[in-house]
């Protein structure tokens, strides 16, 4: 089993959270690649909608842009924050709110704008208000699967979790090409085993493990491209063990485990678009190449890592490193 260390565990959860179903997807349903109807872009009502979206957007980076500016100035001011942000933006976002309760009003079976005004309550921290419009969006439309997808969030964090297992079945279902609602279902079943054991009847973590992996590589082979669901897809082999087979011992079988995911993460390196990224990339290289003795291929990913914003770590698992060249455990038994 490849080690694994509550920095790991950290690192998987900073970079799943970036994905949300789940932490977990708040995807919106707008801009997930997910097919919708065709629509007159000349018909009024469509025009309107197209109208309150931009709003939406509008308002929400403004809110950004004050919230960036509000910290600016508590840095500068030792901490002192402005008494009028939050009343600034609640006053912001009640435009957008009377905006979209006003169309909804004249237009109830708009779906479309109901999986939007779900997705601006959610990101604005109203999550069971979300819930009710993206239920009244899969009853509208139940063919729509970003209904499915959304209803899956709330459930991943609110439960039963069970029903987000279905419902993201469901959207997979519904349109089996979108790889994002596979990444959410494997990110939903690596997170909730116990739930997922129960669900698909599995007799273990592992099996569960191995499912997540499935659907991450199914995900994967949908979009190739995307960086972070290839590293999404390497994190799970820390939690891995080898699969037994009749045939190969023990130890042959954790190294091809551990050749397997080497180059998952050697695949992930081709994906990344910054040297940040990349050469995240190259840590987790020399941290699976060191806990298994490959001390010179772990020197040379580490060498590779010149970015500032990774020295501390590397500087860690450079002194483990040596602890494990010298044949003694780093204190701690991890990397310090």
């Amino acid at each position: 089993m490849l080690a694994v260390n509550e920095f790991l565990i950290g690192l998987l959860g900073a970079m799943l959270a970036t994905n949300q179903v789940t932490a977990v997807s708040n995807v919106v349903a707008r801009a997930t690649g997910i097919a919708v109807p065709v629509t007159d872009p000349h018909d009024p009502v469509e025009r309107e909608y197209q109208r309150l979206l931009a709003e939406d957007d509008a308002a929400q980076a403004e809110v950004d842009e004050w919230i960036k500016e509000d910290m600016a100035f508590a840095d500068q001011a030792a901490g002192s924050q402005s008494i009028t942000l939050q009343a600034r933006i609640d006053q912001r976002f009640a435009a957008i709110d009377q905006g979209y309760e006003d169309f909804l009003r004249r237009h109830p079976q708009h779906a479309r704008a109901r999986l939007a005004y779900g997705s601006f309550l959610n990101d604005t921290g109203r999550d069971g208000e979300a819930m009710i419009q993206w239920e009244k969006a899969r009853e509208t439309e139940p063919t729509n699967p970003a209904a499915w997808n959304n209803l899956a969030d709330y459930y991943s964090h609110r439960g039963p979790v069970k029903k987000a297992f279905e419902y993201l079945a469901r959207a997979i279902e519904l349109n089996p090409r979108e790889p994002v609602y596979r990444q959410n279902l494997a990110l939903v079943v690596f997170l909730f085993r116990k739930d997922a054991r129960e669900y698909y009847q599995l007799e273990d973590d592992q099996q569960v493990l191995w499912r997540s992996l499935e659907l991450y590589r199914k995900a994967l082979e949908l979009d190739p491209a995307n960086f972070a669901l290839a590293t999404e897809l390497a994190q799970v082999y820390y939690f891995l063990k080898p699969r037994a087979q009749a045939d190969r011992t023990a130890a042959d079988l954790d190294m091809a485990l551990v050749d397997e995911a080497l180059a998952t993460w050697l695949a992930a390196v081709k994906l990344a678009h910054t040297d940040f990224d990349r050469q995240g990339v190259y840590l987790h290289l020399a941290r699976v190449c060191m806990s298994h003795g490959r001390f010179a291929a772990a020197r040379q990913h580490l060498a590779a890592v010149t970015h500032p914003a990774h020295n501390v770590l590397k500087a860690r698992l450079e002194r483990s490193l040596a602890y494990r060249e010298q044949g003694t455990t780093p204190p701690g038994g991890g990397e310090e």
